[in-house]
């Protein structure tokens, strides 16, 4: 289990850097790119994006649910599970939040949506945030013995 263990924290963090460079850089220059072409932009933006996010986001959640289900005994189960309500909420956020606000910009840019993505997406960069710091706690209690 300390290889699936490990293999969730690599995804994790992965992740949460992913989220942090997406929250602060990428979604604010959204509105600096331009009303001609930005369409076709969101278009190949989001095609590209679900090719980077979408295998460690599926590796994270499959390795949340194993640890989860066969947690190492230094790890509290309690712990485990809350790896999978978080990755739960990222999921939730993503398709009911962030995707519909990128479907929007078929479109066109659009200010509302613009905004309401750098807004929603906070709960997903504070999210995986969480999960990094409890990933890598339980990685600190199996080091520890």
């Amino acid at each position: 289990m300390t290889t699936v263990l490990l293999v969730n924290l690599a995804a994790t963090l992965f992740m949460t850097g992913l989220i942090w460079f997406v929250q602060v850089v990428h979604y604010p220059l959204f509105a600096h790119v331009g009303d001609p072409g930005f369409s076709a932009y969101a278009a190949v933006h989001s095609a590209r994006t679900t090719r980077v996010v979408a295998p460690p986001m599926i590796v994270e959640s499959l390795t949340a649910v194993a640890l989860a289900l066969s947690p190492p005994p230094e790890i509290p189960a309690p712990w485990a599970w809350a790896g999978v309500g978080l990755v739960a909420i990222i999921w939730v956020s993503t398709a009911l939040l962030q995707v519909p606000r990128h479907r929007a910009f078929a479109a066109g840019f659009d200010g509302d949506a613009w905004r309401a993505l750098v807004w929603s997406n906070w709960l997903r960069t504070v999210t995986w945030t969480a999960r990094a710091v409890l990933v890598s706690a339980m990685v600190a209690r199996v080091v520890a013995g």
